[in-house]
């Protein structure tokens, strides 16, 4: 069995983790060191349970503490090339992953971590450079993608192999566009290597998610610009209208800034 705690989702902070008996995981390290110790506290976990971090970019809000948690704990840090470069050239991140630490990784080439599976995937975003994660474990699978403008074909292949998905709902377009963000800022977010909006979250689930899913976690929401209620909304209302139509398919929402419980990711229900 494989296990799963967000411990914050959203332009405050990006922190997933995923953890078995054996082995753990974290994808972004974008909360505060102190607060992800804590977090282990509360949870009853030790720090020593977290044997790798993944990078989906060089944003500060996905990577500021990789570099201390990496030097404190002795930890592979796994990014592309350009996100390494952009970390470093990114003055938000002020601890740098030491070289020691730095492992590349390359897109659609998969690779062990541990006990892991993984395989990364390009998603459109503005940043240096920006992936998905599809991850496997014991038979269960796992896609994970944040930060992204659009969903292309190619992301959409790794939905649909998924039995649990991660996917952006960042905001309401008429929210957006009716919202307090000043013009330039509006456009840069509903571009398409901006976030994703939640009727082209939904459209991409109902359009390439198979009856292989079991779970959907909506990610990083806009707190100006998007309801939790709205993302949910839409993306229920694509699947309703979707042949997963009578799948038993949950969708959650994870808060931005406070930890989920643990979810357990099992293929025998």
């Amino acid at each position: 069995m494989l296990n799963f705690i967000s411990f914050g989702s959203g332009s405050s902070g990006n922190c997933y983790f995923f953890y078995s008996e054996t082995d753990g995981l974290m994808i972004d390290a974008g909360i505060g060191p102190r607060s992800i110790k804590r977090y282990f506290q509360d949870y009853n976990l030790s720090l020593s349970s977290l044997r790798h971090v993944l990078i989906t970019h060089d944003h500060a809000d996905h990577v500021k503490s990789a570099g201390s948690l990496s030097l404190a704990y002795h930890l592979p840090v796994y990014a592309t090339r350009k996100t390494f470069h952009g970390i470093n050239n990114n003055p938000s991140v002020h601890k740098k992953i030491a070289p020691v630490n730095q492992h590349i990784i390359e897109c659609d080439t998969t690779i062990m971590i541990g006990d892991f599976e993984v395989t990364p995937f390009s998603v459109p975003h503005d940043s240096e450079d920006s992936v998905g994660f599809f991850i496997s474990y014991e038979g269960i699978d796992v896609c994970l993608m944040t930060d992204l403008g659009h969903v292309a074909d190619t992301a959409g292949r790794y939905i649909s192999l998924a039995n649990y998905l991660i996917i952006e709902a960042n905001h309401d377009l008429e929210m957006l566009q009716s919202g307090p963000y000043p013009l330039d800022l509006k456009q840069r977010i509903a571009s398409p290597r901006g976030h994703l909006n939640n009727d082209d979250c939904a459209s991409a689930i109902a359009r390439y998610a198979t009856d292989n899913l079991r779970h959907i976690w909506l990610c990083h929401l806009s707190e100006e610009n998007n309801k939790p209620e709205k993302a949910q909304s839409a993306v229920c209302d694509a699947l309703a209208a979707s042949p997963l139509a009578d799948s038993a398919v949950r969708v959650s929402v994870l808060n931005r800034r406070r930890p989920t419980g643990v979810f357990q990711l099992r293929l025998d229900y």
